[in-house]
């Protein structure tokens, strides 16, 4: 099981991602994308991302608003690898 990072490392971790936010034990990022079909393109980018890390964010599809959020719920909390994760979402994003 992946060890919960506790309050302090978990807020040092999420200043070094792009727009998202810590609240408890989930964090959280919203973005807008240009159109409709480029927010599923990128649900469907981090889908395979997810898959293949066996870790998968809520996702929340609003139009051309997607909101990803991450925890690690087995283990309870905030896990590196919600922040891995995260990492590679924003590289997804950034490159819609």
């Amino acid at each position: 099981m992946a060890e919960i990072l506790n309050d302090t490392q978990a807020d040092e971790a999420v200043t070094k991602l792009s727009g998202w936010t810590r609240d408890g034990v989930t964090i959280e990022r919203t973005a807008k994308l240009p159109s409709f079909p480029k927010a599923i393109e990128a649900v469907d980018k981090v889908a395979e991302l997810a898959e293949a890390a066996d870790h998968h964010p809520d996702i929340d599809i609003r139009w051309r608003t997607v909101t990803f959020r991450l925890s690690t719920h087995s283990a309870g909390g905030l896990t590196e690898k919600d922040f891995a994760l995260a990492s590679q979402i924003d590289g997804v994003l950034d490159g819609m």
